[in-house]
């Protein structure tokens, strides 16, 4: 339950730059860690994780740095299986009434500010007093990643007990069914104008290091700056590309 708490960050100017994390490797984890970002996103709803990597992985760095777990679903179990394994924030994805975002909050707090179940292995090991403790450095993130979430995101980000938002682009491009950026634009700037005038900050799924940049620029205070998936295939195919060359620039030499 010792985990580093993600809410220090999201009071401070500084941005907050994420690693989203998917293919379920603990030891990648660990290399992220290395890289120092602002917190590590573990991926449960379409990532690799299993409960025993989760709980792995939570022990292995979230003493250092903050994890974040996107959970797979907005359900009590989801949300109590996160947070029991260590996570010092859930990420609970397609938030698109109030009665979600109230269901969030209500499944990762504990009473009387919620109604999560006391247990899991970490939690019981630290003890109630502990419990307590920690249960004031969670944060509750909520995803708008859908169109009927940005149309009611001004009364989600009015539910108390809701720590930051964070936009999915690329399932709202999926639910506006269109990947016109102006569209999509649109959307984002209004779950950002949302969330400033609760005081809330605002994330935002950025494919690489350049687009969190963009992104910080335009105001967005959490930002993806690399995830696992593209760095591996990406960096496996420079390699076969960089050999291919070489093997083409030693025939022509003959």
């Amino acid at each position: 339950m010792l985990f580093r708490s993600l809410k220090p960050l999201l009071a401070c100017d500084a941005p907050v730059h994420l690693i989203w994390l998917a293919l379920g490797s603990v030891p990648m984890v660990e290399f992220a860690a290395h890289a120092k970002p602002g917190a590590l996103v573990l991926d449960l709803q379409h990532g690799l994780w299993e409960r025993g990597t989760l709980e792995s992985a939570i022990g292995a760095v979230g003493a250092q740095i903050p994890v974040i777990a996107r959970c797979a679903e907005n359900s009590h179990g989801a949300i109590a299986q996160a947070l029991d394994a260590g996570a010092a924030s859930v990420l609970v994805p397609l938030v698109e009434t109030t009665d979600d975002a109230r269901r969030a909050v209500l499944a990762g707090r504990y009473p009387p500010m919620g109604k999560r179940s006391a247990g899991g292995v970490r939690p019981l090991l630290a003890g109630l007093e502990a419990m307590r403790a920690a249960d004031r450095d969670v944060a509750i993130g909520l995803m708008i990643e859908t169109a009927e979430g940005v149309e009611n995101v001004e009364a989600i980000a009015a539910i108390e007990g809701v720590d930051y938002l964070f936009i999915g682009t690329g399932d709202l491009a999926l639910s506006r069914g269109t990947h016109d950026s102006q569209v999509i634009n649109r959307d984002c700037e209004r779950v950002l104008r949302a969330a400033a005038a609760n005081r809330l900050p605002c994330g935002i799924f950025t494919g690489n290091a350049r687009a969190a940049s963009q992104a910080v620029e335009s105001g967005y205070p959490m930002v993806v700056c690399a995830n696992d998936i593209d760095l591996v295939k990406l960096g496996f195919l420079a390699a076969r590309e960089e050999a291919c060359r070489s093997s083409d620039d030693r025939s022509h030499s003959f």
